[in-house]
């Protein structure tokens, strides 16, 4: 009985396998492998599936918009983000001038062109993001400088955006920050500075175009303090350690950005200045400024035009002198030969006109070239020559130039990435007549010859 059972489902998995094996034999050994093939790359996708889920479960991540309007890209990262700027260095001097420079310069601390010729320091940074239940994006950011003999809290701020349903992208932010703060890179120059604490709102769009607005106050100890070889007296340089409180210098700071004119991105600036009880009421002043920004963008790179004026002020309104107008002009650009050979460039002019004290009006002139080639990936080849001109209305003029010749190793190819090694010699030659016959003395030729090691990294 047990046989006859067993028998009916014997013969039925034997037909199923002769004609199983019959079917097979139908199949070409190419359309078997392509199944085969198939099967494989199922069970792998199915694999990294899991190690993906197992990874996003380490993370805070938004992976859904939580508005039809905000953007996929504001995700938040796990854990503190460290970022900052740093260069160090060794800087051999063997001539007159440990770093190239002509008396009287005030449009950068290396007006006549930073490579070759830019001391110590850095600013690092630690970041953490949050979300909240109602989607918006917090973040909290506190930053040190290291720039002299002190270590300086330069930020310690904290922001939210899409926070409003109507405008997703605006950041309101309040604390201590980095604050309006354009700078250019070939000669290291803010050409509007209002470091300082206070509160406002970036990226507030209004019809298609963004708008920025802040109130915000110079922090106390920190003030405009011309160093000694006068390289640089209209920036900001902190002569101690920073205060907690303000200084009694505030400003009100605004920019409309995100506009077109034909092929021409605009940005304009307008910054207000104003003193508070705090400063004497003899020494209270105003002062206003306003800049415009046009730069064009191709294939090839880009080309920019910078115009500020300022009343009672140079590149900040908190920096106050007395019937003192400022102008400061600039074309800069970068143009790309090739992805290996590049070249970057900038002409500037700045005007000082104090009508009260006239002694020190003057009018500055620069220019800078820096051609580029990259032999490979990593190792490329840099010449920046610069030249300036520091034209007094009494006393005659300072004049100078600079050339270094750098070989540098860097992460990648192009002038925007780092870390990079530089191994670089620089040479130039200044005549400060003017000085001199200020001075009262003969000798107003100074001539540099210096080599250095240094690396530069921004992450």
């Amino acid at each position: 009985m047990r046989i006859n059972k067993i028998l009916p489902v014997a013969l039925a998995v034997a037909a199923t396998v002769c004609s199983g094996s019959v079917f097979a034999q139908e199949f070409t050994q190419e359309q078997i492998d392509a199944i085969v093939a198939k099967a494989v790359d199922k069970a792998l996708a199915e694999r990294q599936a899991k190690m993906d889920a197992a990874i996003n479960k380490k993370a805070d991540v938004i992976v859904e918009p939580q508005t039809t309007a905000q953007e996929p890209d504001k995700a938040i990262p796990y854990g503190l983000k460290f970022s900052g700027y740093a260069r160090y260095g060794a800087h051999f001097q063997s001539g007159d001038q440990k770093y190239v420079g002509v008396d009287g310069s005030y449009n950068g601390a290396s007006a006549i062109g930073r490579l070759g010729n830019e001391g110590n320091g850095g600013e690092f940074q630690l970041s953490k993001a949050f979300k909240g239940d109602n989607g918006a994006i917090w973040d909290v950011n506190v930053m040190f400088d290291h720039w002299g003999d002190e270590v300086n809290l330069k930020k310690a701020y904290a922001g939210v955006t899409n926070l409003l349903a109507s405008n997703p992208n605006a950041y309101f932010w309040a604390g201590r920050d980095f604050h309006q703060r354009p700078q250019q890179g070939i000669n290291d120059y803010f050409w509007m500075n209002h470091d300082g604490q206070g509160a406002g709102v970036k990226n507030f769009d209004i019809g298609g175009v963004q708008f920025d607005v802040a109130a915000v106050a110079a922090v106390e100890s920190c003030s405009p303090a011309v160093l000694e070889d006068e390289a640089n007296p209209s920036r900001i340089t902190c002569t101690g350690g920073s205060n907690v409180g303000d200084k009694g210098n505030y400003a009100v700071t605004s920019k409309i950005h995100g506009m077109k004119v034909g092929p021409l991105d605009l940005e304009i600036y307008a910054n207000y200045g104003f003193d508070s009880k705090a400063i004497e009421s003899e020494d209270r002043q105003r002062a206003w400024q306003g800049g415009v920004v046009l730069s064009h963008t191709n294939d090839h790179g880009v080309n920019k035009v910078i115009a500020r004026y300022s009343d009672n002020a140079d590149n900040s309104v908190f920096n106050k002198t007395d019937d003192l107008t400022a102008i400061y002009a600039s074309f800069e650009g970068n143009y790309k030969f090739s992805q290996q050979t590049q070249v970057e460039y900038l002409l500037a002019f700045h005007d000082y006109d104090n009508s009260t004290n006239k002694a020190d009006n003057r009018r500055n002139y620069g220019a800078i070239i820096r051609p580029m080639h990259w032999w490979n990936d990593v190792h490329s080849t840099w010449l920046e020559a610069g030249y300036q001109r520091v034209d007094y209305d009494k006393g005659g003029d300072n004049h100078g130039w600079k050339l270094t010749l750098s070989q540098n190793i860097s992460i990648a190819m192009g002038p925007e990435f780092r870390p990079m090694l530089r191994f670089y010699v620089t040479g130039g030659e200044v005549d400060n007549k003017r000085t001199a016959r200020v001075n009262g003395t003969d000798d107003s030729t100074l001539d540099s010859f210096n080599v250095g090691a240094m690396w530069e990294a921004w992450f």
